[in-house]
C-alpha cells in the first residue's frame, strides 16, 4: 500500500468487512470498526496493537455514530476512509414483513449509512480529501423476487452515493458504490438474514426464490479475500470509480439490466415523449 490512511469501517465483526479489517491492518493500516459487540469484534479480528480501534456501536443511534467518529479522530488524527459495510438481508414479500421489522431494516441498511457519512463529511471536507465506500448489492441495481424491502433499502444506498459523489466532488472527496454479487460469506445464515415468519401460501415465486439462495449458501462463486484486497486498490486509484460491480455475476446481472431499461424506455419512446408541450 503506498501510504498510511486511517479507514472506518462498520460491520466489521463477519463478512466482508472483517477480511477488510485484518487485510488492512496486516498492511500496516489505521483501523477503527465497528459492530454491536465490541468484545466479539475485538476476537474475531485478534490484532491487539495500537492500530486497531474496536467500537461498540449502534448505527440507527445518530449519537452513538458521532461518538465514534470522535472517537477515531481523537486517537487516529484523522478518517481518511469510510467504508458503509453494515447491513443485512431480509426476504419476504412487503404484506408479509411487519412495519416494525421494514422500518428496522431501513435503521440499519440506509439510516446508519447516512449517520456515519453525516458524521464523517466535516473532517473530510476540511482536510479536502478523504474517500466513502458505501457497500450495497447487485440488488440495488437489479433485484430479483421475494426481496423487496431488502432491494428497496439497497436502491437507496446506490440512489444517495450517486448524488453524494457529484455534492462533494469539488472537496476532492470520493465516493464509490460497491455492488457486490454472491459472496462466500455468512450473508444467507440466519444471523445476517431475516425471514418473514408470517408466509402467505399464495406466494409460491418467493418460497422458490428464498429456497433458491438458501441452497447458495457455502457454495458463492466470490471470494471475500479477493473482493476486500479489491476495495483496498480501490483507495489507491488517482480517479476512482462511482460504481463498482465486485463478481461474474453482479457484472452479468447489471449489463442485463441495462440491456432491460434501454429496450423498455424505447419501447415507449413515443408515449414518454407525447407528454411534451
Amino acid at each position: 500500500m503506498d501510504n498510511k490512511k486511517t479507514w472506518f469501517v462498520t460491520g466489521a465483526s463477519k463478512g466482508l468487512g472483517l477480511s477488510l479489517v485484518k487485510q488492512l491492518l496486516a498492511a500496516g493500516q489505521s483501523v477503527a470498526a465497528t459492530s454491536r459487540n465490541a468484545a466479539a469484534l475485538a476476537a474475531a479480528v485478534g490484532n491487539d496493537n495500537s492500530n486497531f480501534l474496536p467500537l461498540e456501536v449502534d448505527l440507527s443511534d445518530d449519537r452513538s455514530v458521532a461518538s465514534a467518529i470522535q472517537s477515531t479522530v481523537d486517537k487516529f488524527g484523522q478518517i481518511d476512509v469510510a467504508v458503509n459495510n453494515a447491513g443485512y438481508g431480509i426476504g419476504g414479500s412487503i404484506e408479509e414483513l411487519s412495519d416494525a421489522v421494514t422500518r428496522t431494516s431501513f435503521d440499519i441498511n440506509v439510516f446508519g449509512t447516512l449517520n456515519v457519512i453525516r458524521h464523517v463529511l466535516p473532517f473530510m471536507r476540511q482536510k479536502r480529501s478523504g474517500h466513502i465506500i458505501n457497500i450495497s448489492s447487485i440488488a440495488g441495481i437489479t433485484a430479483n423476487t421475494g426481496w423487496s424491502v431488502y432491494a428497496a433499502t439497497k436502491y437507496a444506498i446506490t440512489g444517495l452515493t450517486d448524488v453524494l459523489a457529484q455534492d462533494v466532488k469539488e472537496f476532492g472527496i470520493h465516493v464509490t458504490l460497491v455492488a457486490p454479487g454472491a459472496f462466500r460469506t455468512s450473508f444467507l445464515t440466519a444471523e445476517s438474514l431475516v425471514m418473514t415468519d408470517t408466509p402467505i401460501a399464495d406466494y409460491t415465486a418467493i418460497r422458490n426464490s428464498h429456497a433458491k439462495y438458501a441452497g447458495m449458501d457455502g457454495e458463492q462463486a466470490g471470494d471475500p479475500e479477493k473482493a476486500a484486497a479489491t476495495m483496498i486498490q480501490l483507495v489507491n486509484m488517482p480517479e476512482p470509480p462511482v460504481y463498482l460491480l465486485l463478481g461474474s455475476d453482479a457484472y452479468q446481472r447489471g449489463l442485463n439490466k441495462m440491456e432491460q431499461l434501454t429496450a423498455a424506455f424505447k419501447a415507449t419512446e413515443s408515449l414518454t415523449k407525447s407528454t411534451d408541450y
